[in-house]
């Protein structure tokens, strides 16, 4: 039996009554009757907290049992018993009880009844002198609860009710119905109960609930709720605050239900949204409570319900749910929790409850569960609507549901994620984030961002917009993506009701439909988008004359398919081609191109990619990697705001033309693994614009020239596995080259660096020996620290603010991560001691490196400013600790220069 939780308190506005309470989780409470000076025990209530439903009666109740163990008594009462109680049965049974008494009270309901915790209130009154009448004696009775007054043991006196109404009102209607089966909720309750900082923290603190419709916010807000709301002097849970705002006279009712809740069922008439902030701030200003405001999507209804934390007494909680990021913005509350999809064992734990009233499947259902799992991709919703409908089916059923959800959604699914999309601003937000759901999932943000913008929709902001409304997501690579649930949502919306014919639709991206179209030639201006992917041993042809009528195709997404006819059929709105497989040897020039913003041919059978290059001043991408028959570029005259050059993987590429050099705004070039290329032509090296050249894989090419300075944007150069023996000498003077890659490189590392840089190693006399300082460099030295040990770095650790660079040999992954650590260690310190900047970061002993790097790179530093940059330079081996800081050192500096200018970081030569 698990032990009591205790605690008492007077009714407010009773002289007389005075109540003790006693709980426990389960269906039965144990507890030890105290003595309260000159008071009498008068009535017991029981109050049961069942997760089954609102509708609870009490014909579902079948016992309660009372054990006395002082007196070694049991006392059963069964419903129809409860039912018809007389006063002497209800005296017997109260009076029985007395102070000191060891007690346990055990309710027996149906088993369809899920009791959560049982709680017994002891209701004592002031005793009336010594010779209290008789008739108070008797005055004793049980009440037995759920979620209200279920069974009265006696005809109880007017005093008796009011009593059991004030208590039954001050629980506040019990706590709140979470889920039949809470699979999950526990370990994110008590994520979010940290957050909170309940006992730590006196201050009004206000917590953000982030994340996509569905995803069981509202569920774990109400677990919280339940789990603390008892440690506040009042609570209050506002549900559905989105709904009701928008309903007549909604605004001011949630104002209203926030007073009726806190203030104890006392009504307030409120006559306008002001006059409510003034009333909410008057009333609570002085109470420690807890609110929680639930799917929150205006900032209006956050000004109108917790509009400052001067409205709340010291220790408050306000905890918002939303599917809004930028309602949570702006210092507007005190931390977020980012709502996550349960994982696989939790998924299938909850499907399975709901589809076989169990926590696991049945053996027969194993795998095809699995598949419903995964296609709910632990969204809570999805999983507990889709076991609810697949329950007591047969297996040919469930595979048939399946397959009827690749094409069309679950409806309840859909409607409750389709709220998000309905609330988006304006048409151009829903036309982005159509189009991501259909084309761009997976895609590097920037180039949707350059894409969608040609197509005039504002996409930087609408795509930071659909980010915060939980609808895309944005990983470490800066990739799109977007739940599978969401995904097809999107597609949902474009096929409406009553479903349009594929020719009708604005994106077409299913197989067959698709396949309809094309080869029906049915295809109307109703098209912008399509999107046709088949199997290299499906490939298909269809004709060009497919797409006239497509007047206003904007998106084309080809994989596999051949095109056959005059390409003067295809729509002059073009903004986006992409097509793996690319049949012909180049673009026919009667194929217009000039509003495409990205071309993107990969393993296509191009040699030359325009006989006749067009004007094409809209083109920001043109890729063509693994385009394993191009011999050389194009004349890039004609491509003035070129931002991305991607020749990857281009074997025969032997030649790049010289008008490369009037690119003024390529961002980045790649000529990765294009091992026929000898040589650049001294023109790219005219590119002030460029802030990524990679080499790497270019077997052939053997020498940087020393122009490489004038790369004025130039941080990151790869150049891995090529025959380069020598980094020219202007490196030095490069004020922006941040990270040098030459692994691959075999030779001596004293040959590839110019003598300039090892003069910066000479040696030194003003450190611990074996490392000394010479008078010309005793502000900032360098370093050279040949096969190194723990001890030897550790010894200069100190010195470390007065490096201008380091280099040290390390004999084996495992010194050098053991090395890193220690470098890392000493940087943080010296730049914490010399930091403007309040960021802190906690040290933990024997953190793994990777933990460290990581750590490392989120601590802002500042100091002076200067010019000493940082400069990473990696030869050798590949590792995954020097993988890990070079990533993190050009998150940096990718950055705009003057986020990172004032860094003080020296220049670190690694070798392995």
């Amino acid at each position: 039996m698990g032990g009591s939780e205790q605690g008492d308190r007077f009714l407010p506005g009773d002289k007389c009554p005075y109540w003790l309470s006693f709980s426990c989780k389960g269906s039965s409470v144990s507890f030890k009757v105290p003595q309260v000076a000159g008071r009498i025990l008068k009535t017991m209530i029981c109050i049961v907290d069942s997760s089954t439903s609102d509708n609870i009666t009490s014909y579902g109740l079948k016992n309660v049992l009372v054990k006395n163990y002082s007196k070694a008594t049991l006392q059963l009462y069964k419903r129809e018993a409860l039912d018809s109680f007389v006063d002497e049965e209800g005296q017997r049974l109260i009076s029985s009880i007395e102070p000191g008494n060891k007690v346990d009270v055990v309710v027996v309901f149906e088993n369809s009844f899920i009791v959560k915790k049982t709680r017994v209130y002891l209701i004592y009154e002031e005793r009336i002198g010594k010779n209290m009448k008789q008739s108070h004696a008797h005055d004793k009775n049980v009440i037995v609860c759920s979620g209200h007054v279920m069974n009265m043991l006696w005809n109880e006196s007017e005093a008796i009710k009011d009593i059991a109404e004030k208590i039954t009102h001050l629980l506040d209607k019990t706590d709140l119905f979470i889920a039949d089966k809470p699979v999950g909720v526990d370990s994110r309750v008590q994520d979010v109960i940290r957050l909170l900082n309940i006992q730590q923290s006196n201050d009004v603190l206000l917590l953000g609930m982030w994340g996509m419709g569905g995803i069981g916010k509202t569920t774990i807000a109400k677990a919280i709720y339940n789990e603390i709301g008892r440690d506040f002097e009042c609570r209050s849970f506002l549900a559905n605050v989105r709904e009701v705002w928008e309903k007549n006279a909604g605004k001011v009712h949630l104002q209203e239900q926030l007073l009726f809740d806190t203030l104890k069922g006392t009504t307030t008439k409120i006559q306008s949204i002001d006059s409510g902030k003034i009333t909410l701030k008057d009333r609570l200003c002085h109470k420690r409570v807890l609110i929680v405001l639930d799917d929150v999507d205006e900032l209006e209804q956050l000004d109108a319900l917790c509009g400052s934390r001067k409205w709340f007494g010291s220790g408050s909680r306000i905890i918002i749910t939303t599917r809004d990021m930028h309602i949570l913005r702006g210092n507007r509350v005190d931390t977020v929790y980012s709502m996550k999809e349960m994982d696989e064992d939790e998924s299938v734990e909850l499907f399975s409850w709901h589809a076989f009233k169990q926590a696991s499947p049945r053996e027969e259902f194993v795998g095809i569960s699995r598949n419903v799992v995964m296609y709910s991709g632990g969204l809570p919703l999805a999983l507990e609507v889709l076991g609810r409908y697949l329950f007591d089916r047969e297996v040919s059923d469930w595979k048939c549901v399946l397959k009827k959800l690749k094409r069309i959604p679950n409806d309840k699914v859909h409607k409750k994620l389709k709220i998000s999309y309905d609330g988006l601003d304006d048409d151009y937000q829903k036309a982005i984030f159509l189009d991501i759901a259909c084309f761009f999932i997976g895609m590097d943000r920037s180039d949707v961002i350059n894409i969608l913008n040609g197509c005039s929709l504002f996409a930087e902001n609408g795509i930071s917009v659909l980010v915060e409304r939980s609808l895309v997501t944005i990983d470490g690579k800066n990739k799109l993506g977007m739940h599978d649930l969401l995904r097809d949502m999107g597609r949902e919306i474009i096929c409406d009701k009553p479903r349009k014919e594929p020719e009708e639709r604005s994106r077409l991206w299913f197989h067959e439909d698709v396949d309809g179209v094309l080869a029906g030639q049915i295809g109307t201006k109703s098209v912008e988008g399509l999107a046709l992917k088949l199997p290299g041993d499906s490939a298909k042809c269809y004709s060009t004359k497919a797409f006239k009528k497509m007047k206003k195709l904007r998106l084309l997404q080809l994989d596999g398919v051949q095109l056959d006819g005059d390409y003067e059929y295809l729509s002059r709105n073009l903004r986006w081609l992409s097509w793996n497989g690319f049949p012909l040897s180049c673009i026919p020039t009667n194929f217009y191109q000039g509003n495409l913003v990205s071309i993107e041919l990969e393993y296509s059978n191009v040699k030359l990619v325009w006989k006749v290059t067009q004007k094409m001043e809209k083109l920001k991408i043109l890729n063509l990697s693994h385009s394993h028959n191009l011999t050389r570029t194009p004349d890039f005259s004609n491509l003035p705001n070129l931002e991305k050059l991607v020749l990857k993987d281009c074997p025969r590429l032997s030649e790049i033309s010289p008008s490369i050099g009037n690119l003024n705004k390529v961002l980045l070039i790649n000529l990765e693994d294009c091992v026929s290329l000898r040589s650049l032509p001294r023109s790219i090296y005219q590119l002030k614009s460029v802030i990524v050249l990679i080499l790497s894989g270019c077997l052939m090419i053997d020498k940087l020239e020393e122009d490489l300075e004038q790369m004025e944007s130039l941080t990151t150069l790869l150049a891995n596995n090529t025959a380069i023996t020598r980094v020219p000498f202007s490196v030095v003077r490069s004020k922006s080259i941040g990270y040098i890659s030459l692994c691959g490189y075999e030779g001596s590392s004293r040959d590839v660096f110019p003598s300039i840089i090892w003069s910066w190693m000479s040696p030194t006399n003003n450190l611990p020996f074996p490392f000394q300082t010479s008078v010309a460099m005793s502000s900032l030295v360098s370093l050279d620290v040949p096969s190194s040990s723990s001890n030897e770095v550790s010894s200069f650790s100190n010195y470390l603010p007065r490096l201008q660079s380091l280099c040290v040999d390390c004999n084996s992954e495992d010194q050098l991560s053991l090395d890193a650590k220690i470098i890392l260690d000493a940087l943080y310190a010296s730049n914490s001691k010399e930091s403007e900047s309040t960021a802190t970061t906690s040290h933990v002993s024997n953190v793994k490196t990777h933990a460290l790097l990581q750590c490392r790179s989120q601590v802002h530093i500042s100091g002076p400013q200067t010019s000493l940059r940082s400069l990473l330079i990696q030869m050798g081996m590949h590792c995954h600790v020097v993988d890990i800081l070079k990533e993190n050192i050009l998150q940096v500096l990718h950055r705009p220069l003057s986020l990172y200018m004032h860094l003080i970081i020296p220049i670190v030569i690694i070798f392995l």
